[in-house]
């Protein structure tokens, strides 16, 4: 059995025995390497943040913003004057309100 972590001290047969005991635990969902989240929030800040992430002008971008349809997606911290804008789901806003128009 392969103890303190001496990977070079140890025998053929601990290193079969530690490896098979990972692969059990790993597909038992017991595994203890942390999973990265597949969709890691990603961030803009303010009308500049949202302007190039739409690929348009500010003054559009905040004709966007005030129209209503980016709410979901936009935090504003109170007695902060920077917005926290959630990138991806502005596109997603976005794509449903282009299949609804």
């Amino acid at each position: 059995m392969i103890t303190d972590n001496v990977i070079f001290q140890a025998s053929y047969d601990d290193l079969m025995h530690a490896f098979e005991e990972a692969l059990k635990r790993i597909t038992n969902g017991e595994s203890d390497i942390k999973k990265e989240s597949p969709s890691k929030k990603n961030y803009v800040y303010g009308l500049a943040g949202l302007s190039n992430l739409l690929q348009c002008s500010i003054s559009t971008a905040q004709r966007i913003k005030s129209s209503g349809i980016l709410d979901e997606a936009i935090r504003q911290p109170k007695n902060r004057r920077i917005m926290i804008i959630d990138a991806d789901l502005v596109l997603e806003l976005m794509k449903e309100n282009r299949r609804k128009n």
